[in-house]
């Protein structure tokens, strides 16, 4: 006989790890017991040497499927160590609070085909209940309080089980054992349903809402839902993470309503479908997007639409023109809760097969997760016209996740349900570097925890999309994520890492806490945080060295620069602690600020000014749009520098370009010029006449006077040929998609040189223009093309959304200098 103690550590705590232990010990004729804790699953086990060895190895080979099993650590027990009635049988002990909290927590998970079948079986119990989950699925960290994950550490604690689900509970070869939010019609969670009409509460409801307390009284208000829904209403949905604002995606009416009401012009609309077939009704799905439109965790995967009537798809199904408006992308969903399952099968009976699900809020405000200030802030307010809502209460905020596919390669847009907290992994580093709390940008914006293991393994705990962080209500939903994390995980901070940004609010507040607690503050470059991102996700994965450096290069709208001015066309020859500037986009004038950002044809006007081609018939076009006044205020600006911060923003670049050719000249969302002109290239090269040959003149390289200066890129060339273009009627997509491309092969003819330079042969793109999937990929293509490796992100968002986590990075490894000097 061999006595052990093992303990078992990743996530493991609300995946049903416990029963599964349980019957591998039954199986292997195993001992002892098996418990939660703070720091992961404990197992004392009893049997004979060949038993337990089978049995440490079904532990992570064959854990359940949303566990993550990080590490099985197998100590021997000293004699007389254990207690002799443990080597008569195997059970599960309560649940022990006494260890660090250093366990992960799964994140919430898609209702699973067992649940699912059961939701829409007459014969079951749970038939029709929208709370149906099992140890497979359901929400995890949007309910969970504390550690260890119990029932009584969730918003399930208020309620207590009926005899049925209590005793599914405790029976350890039920699916829904220690399913902490198991639950029925009887004794757990309802929705409710409340609506107005005008100034008044429909007859029947009064100021409280109607309850689904009974299968008939929650098939009413999923039925009543859908006829709203129907009928061209607006419904505040309550999910996993916060509340959607739902209406029918084929109803141009209610969509056009739903954008007035959310003050959402044109940005782009998700759409939620029942099935996998009527995704591929909407758009062309490869299997890379399959798998992430039916896996468990089922974000928002951006597909390229079918065109109706198309050859190959005569069943298409036709949506609302203004869900995304002629972009040729729709991110598109499943239905990833019970509710959302009703839903989609009482919809497609009503002849309804695609909803619109979009964040349930105003524009730019954080999500509404509170079912009394969700009726508050959107149906009192006028924003929607019902509410579904349920007693449930939700402690986590968290959007959909958004992921894509570029090029085979799974690249996510905005981490969050079904990601966060999952940490990702950062660099081992000589020496032991303090807990880094980073605190991230202003747009996009996450923060990071980071937490050095005994084994040497480094996790950063990288928080969910939490907003663009410029009023006080996202600022609370940041404080409010931090606070999360730092108390769930006992993480507290030792060193603080920012944005070297002077006005973000996070770095204000991070240089106000160094300030008072006496702790190192690391103030961080944004473009270098960018490139670290990938560059420490490359080193983990073992395809980067830890002390490699690459160029970088860093597109993206707007940074904080060294030298006083915004930078955002970065080539960088970066490591992971430091980095100099090899070459950058020339400066010019952005006049407002914020406003030559808001408005692209002022940011054209002030380009174009610089580089002396206003004068240009190409540029009549633009000048039209631009009254005389507007002309005359802003030359002014730019010439005596009033308010016109300069800028080597390559999203700005591409906004002027959007602006100049006529396709974009206001961005009413992040980005939208740019975008714009994406679509119109993606239209030309979806052409049969169109054929991209970027024979457009690109930059002129200015070459430095000192070896440590950096190169200049000069855009007239590039936007003189464009002038040139519209001059003689070139089409405007024609012109587009040749911008594209002229871009990526200057980028990349500027990168080999510098690479040859600099004996260098690794390329990480990061930026937020790197959004833009036509020049993702052509630019990767050329720097493959002269022989470059090339490196993206897998785990952290391009954008904005990585920052946090770069910072995590350079902060380390900055430490890590200081501490071995």
């Amino acid at each position: 006989m061999r006595h052990v103690h093992i303990h078992v550590t990743g996530i493991v705590q609300g995946v049903g790890m416990r029963p599964f232990v349980y019957r591998e010990a039954m199986a292997h004729g195993i001992c002892g017991w098996v418990l939660n804790a703070g720091d992961g699953v404990h197992i004392e086990a009893h049997a004979s040497v060949e038993a337990l060895d089978e049995f440490v190895t079904a532990l992570s080979e064959h854990a359940p499927a949303a566990a993550r099993v990080e590490h099985v650590a197998v100590e021997d027990l000293e004699p007389d160590a254990w207690d002799a009635d443990d080597e008569q049988a195997f059970r599960i002990v309560a649940s022990q609070d006494q260890t660090v909290h250093t366990t992960l927590i799964s994140p919430d998970i898609a209702t699973c085909d067992d649940c699912l079948r059961e939701l829409f079986d007459p014969t079951d119990r749970r038939y029709h209940y929208p709370f149906i989950n099992c140890t497979n699925c359901g929400p995890r960290f949007t309910i969970i309080r504390s550690l260890p994950y119990d029932r009584a550490a969730t918003s399930m604690d208020c309620f207590p089980m009926c005899p049925e689900c209590a005793a599914e509970y405790g029976d350890p070869l039920d699916r829904r054992f220690h399913a902490q939010p198991d639950a029925c019609f009887d004794c757990g969670p309802h929705i409710t349903w409340r609506e107005a009409a005008g100034d008044m509460e429909l007859e029947g409801l009064g100021a409280m809402p109607a309850v689904g307390s009974t299968r008939e009284t929650s098939d009413a208000i999923i039925d009543r839902c859908v006829e709203l829904l129907a009928s061209g209403g607006i419904v505040a949905i309550k999910g996993l993470g916060g509340f959607h604002l739902a209406c029918n995606a084929a109803n141009e009416q209610a969509v056009v309503e739903l954008r007035r009401r959310k003050r959402r012009s044109n940005k782009p609309l998700a759409v939620m479908v029942r099935s996998l077939a009527d995704t591929e009704r909407l758009c062309h799905v490869d299997d890379a997007e399959r798998d992430l439109l039916a896996g468990s965790i089922r974000p928002i995967v951006p597909l390229r639409r079918r065109v109706v009537g198309e050859g190959d798809s005569p069943d298409g199904l036709t949506l609302a023109p203004s869900v995304a408006h002629d972009l040729p992308e729709l991110g598109a969903m499943l239905p990833y809760t019970p509710l959302q399952h009703l839903l989609l099968a009482a919809a497609s009976s009503h002849g309804m097969h695609a909803l619109v699900m979009t964040s349930g809020n105003l524009s730019e405000e954080p999500i509404e997760t509170d079912d009394a200030l969700a009726w508050e802030h959107l149906v009192a307010a006028g924003i929607a016209d019902a509410l579904l809502g349920n007693d449930r209460a939700i402690l986590s905020r968290y959007d959909d996740s958004v992921v894509r596919v570029v090029d085979g390669t799974v690249m996510p847009v905005r981490r969050a349900r079904g990601y966060a907290p999952q940490p990702l992994s950062l660099p081992a580093l000589d020496g032991t570097a303090p807990c880094v709390l980073a605190c991230g940008p202003q747009q996009k914006a996450t923060i990071a925890l980071t937490r050095e293991d005994a084994d040497g393994h480094v996790a950063c705990f990288v928080s969910q999309h939490i907003g663009d962080v410029e009023n006080g209500a996202t600022f609370d939903a940041w404080s409010a994520a931090r606070a999360r994390l730092e108390n769930l995980f006992d993480l507290t901070p030792a060193a603080l890492a920012c944005d070297m940004h002077p006005n973000y609010l996070s770095s204000q507040w991070a240089r106000e806490r160094a300030r008072e607690h006496s702790l190192p503050l690391i103030e961080i470059q944004h473009h270098h945080a960018h490139i670290a991102s990938v560059m420490a996700e490359a080193i983990v994965a073992g395809r980067l060295a830890p002390d490699a450096r690459v160029l970088g290069i860093a597109f993206d709208g707007t940074g904080a620069g060294t030298d006083g001015t915004i930078w955002g066309g970065e080539f960088l020859i970066a490591g992971l602690a430091d980095f100099e500037r090899a070459a950058h986009l020339r400066t010019w004038a952005l006049p407002g600020g914020a406003a030559s950002v808001r408005d692209a044809r002022r940011n054209a006007f002030a380009l174009l000014s610089e580089l002396g081609l206003l004068e240009h018939p190409g540029a009549a076009g633009l000048l039209g749009t631009l009254d005389e006044q507007t002309r005359s205020v802003t030359a002014t600006m730019i010439e005596r520098g009033i308010n016109s911060p300069r800028t080597s923003s390559m999203g700005r670049l591409f906004d002027a370009a959007a602006a100049i050719l006529g396709i974009c000249d206001k961005a009413t969302y992040e980005g939208e010029p740019a975008i714009e002109l994406e679509a119109a290239a993606w239209r030309a090269f979806s052409s049969e006449s169109a054929c991209p040959t970027g024979n457009m003149a690109s930059f002129s390289v200015t070459e430095s006077s000192r070896p440590d200066d950096c190169h200049v890129l000069n855009s007239r060339p590039l936007f003189e040929a464009l002038l040139e273009g519209i001059r003689t009627g070139v089409p405007a997509g024609k012109l587009a998609l040749d911008f594209h491309v002229t871009i990526a092969r200057a980028s990349a003819r500027i990168a080999s040189e510098i690479c040859v330079r600099e004996d260098l042969d690794t390329v990480v793109l990061s930026g937020g223009v790197f959004m833009n999937r036509l020049l993702l990929q052509f630019l990767t293509r050329e720097l493959k093309s002269a022989g470059l490796t090339v490196l993206v992100p897998h785990t952290a968002p391009v954008n904005d959304g990585c920052i946090a986590y770069g910072q995590a990075a350079i902060a380390r490894a900055r430490l890590a200098q200081t501490t071995s000097r």
